[in-house]
């Protein structure tokens, strides 16, 4: 088998390779481009899923980056365990092939893992991921977790600490005192040559997600429909660190393959479902220290919002007609599925909402359930994946409306050096500030994910389904 190293740049288009991206170019010309249908929903778990197991989320079941779980009553973002991914990996039915195959291949067949999603528990045989470390005492450690336990300690201590700041927040894709803007996706890349250095393995997944900040927070084109000028940077960035692991690759002898989950394309309407549904007197909030909390299990109806899609789960069924009218009226709704349409969508699974709304492309749906700002939980100002009753893409915004907000982050962290509790309340509530999203399929073909490989002889068309990424790296071995 050849070995391979599959570099998912997150939001790559065809779109965004050009001028500013010299060395991808370089590689396309060496080989081929397809472009590859969004998976549906077009977010990170659910594409990754589908590339690595050549199912829909109906067989998968990872319906999106996260879904409320009936059993515990809670909606559950970001989880990474791998056993909650259905179906045989990629990685399994290439090392039973090579088994099969062993006067063939004599050499084990080796993954690994560095940052693709579902990484933990996974049977990879080496990987890392990020996991901060939460001490009972309410302290926040920013780490990673690896496999074996043997590779967190000698990583560190040869690349440092992982720049969790520059992975998620504020300060990621821009310069910050934690550092460069693209320091996260440098640490990545270098995580992965650092393994193969180490133990060589046949396939390496290595993800870069730097492009995806600055696309969310400016969006892909200006007002004139070209690309927009404040992304010219990070797409000279991101060609660096791929141009970088190409070269490094090709002097150790492995092939490689340039991939993208979701184009990103430009928005200007957050759409509030959770407010709409607490209007009608669906939706149930509790009080929690004069703060509001959404009830799940309580509430008769009530959205989960990821990116461009929303999950509509219903506790009442009686209200689905009622529902479905609601959404169907509401402006920056563009579909609702059913239960018949989410049998063609590939979608439906006991994980996914009883409904399903899709956005306008210009539009996308927050979490957003208070009718007062005073009344937010306190979890809303902060950066904070798992609390947060759906994905928040304002989480990559400092408060606008804060006088010196810079120094209220200095005092905050001196409060956290001295021992003090603190909250790290600077985070937005304005949707508007948000210009890019991602979820639903774009009208435009340069604004989907790309499949990018040096054996255009692999290629049978110039577009594939999501689910065909998995039979084509089969063929890459």
């Amino acid at each position: 088998m050849k070995r391979t190293a599959v570099i998912n740049v997150v939001g790559l288009t065809e779109a965004l390779i050009g001028k500013h991206t010299p060395r991808i170019v370089e590689f396309v010309k060496r080989g081929a481009l397809a472009h590859i249908a969004p998976a549906f929903p077009a977010v990170t778990c659910t594409a990754q899923s589908n590339y690595l197991t050549g199912k829909t989320p109906s067989q998968h079941g990872i319906v999106g980056n996260g879904w409320f779980n009936r059993e515990f009553a809670e909606t559950q973002f970001w989880k990474q365990s791998n056993h909650v991914v259905h179906g045989q990996k990629i990685w399994d039915a290439l090392r039973t092939s090579n088994l099969e195959h062993g006067t063939l291949n004599p050499e084990p067949f080796t993954t690994a893992n560095c940052f693709w999603w579902f990484n933990m528990y996974s049977s990879v045989d080496y990987s890392i991921t990020p996991r901060p470390i939460y001490p009972a005492d309410g302290r926040k450690f920013f780490d990673v977790y690896s496999w074996p336990y043997s590779i967190r300690e000698e990583i560190k201590k040869d690349l440092g600490e992982f720049p969790f700041f520059s992975f998620w927040g504020p300060a990621a894709g821009v310069d910050s005192p934690q550092g460069k803007a693209d320091a996260a996706s440098r640490w990545i890349a270098e995580s992965a040559e650092w393994i193969e250095n180490k133990y060589s393995p046949t396939l390496n997944l290595i993800y870069l997600p730097h492009l995806d900040y600055n696309l969310q927070r400016h969006g892909t084109y200006d007002a004139s429909g070209n690309l927009n000028p404040k992304i010219f940077r990070d797409l000279r960035e991101i060609d660096a660190i791929v141009g970088d692991l190409i070269d490094f690759f090709d002097g150790r002898g492995v092939q490689v393959v340039l991939l993208s989950e979701y184009g990103i394309t430009n928005v200007n309407m957050p759409v509030h479902l959770n407010r709409i549904f607490r209007e009608r007197g669906w939706l149930t909030v509790k009080d929690e220290l004069g703060l509001e909390i959404l009830d799940a299990g309580a509430s008769k109806v009530f959205a989960v919002a990821d990116h461009q899609v929303a999950h509509i789960y219903l506790n009442d069924a009686s209200l689905e007609n009622s529902v479905r009218e609601v959404l169907e009226k509401t402006s920056g709704v563009e579909k609702v599925l059913g239960k018949a349409e989410k049998i063609t969508a590939g979608i439906d699974h006991s994980r996914a909402g009883d409904l399903i709304a899709v956005a306008r492309e210009n539009a996308w749906f927050t979490y957003y359930y208070w009718l007062d700002d005073a009344r937010a939980p306190d979890f809303a100002r902060t950066v904070d994946i798992h609390r947060k009753p759906g994905y928040d893409p304002a989480e990559l915004f400092l408060d606008p409306r804060i006088p010196a907000v810079k120094l209220k982050i200095a005092w905050r962290l001196l409060q956290k050096k001295l021992g003090l509790r603190m909250l790290m309340d600077v985070i937005p509530l304005d949707a508007t500030l948000v210009k890019g999203s991602h979820g639903r399929r774009p009208a435009d073909k340069k604004d989907w994910p790309v499949f990018i490989t040096s054996q255009p002889e692999i290629l049978s068309a110039q577009e594939m389904e999501s689910t065909d990424v998995y039979r084509i790296m089969l063929r890459h071995f």
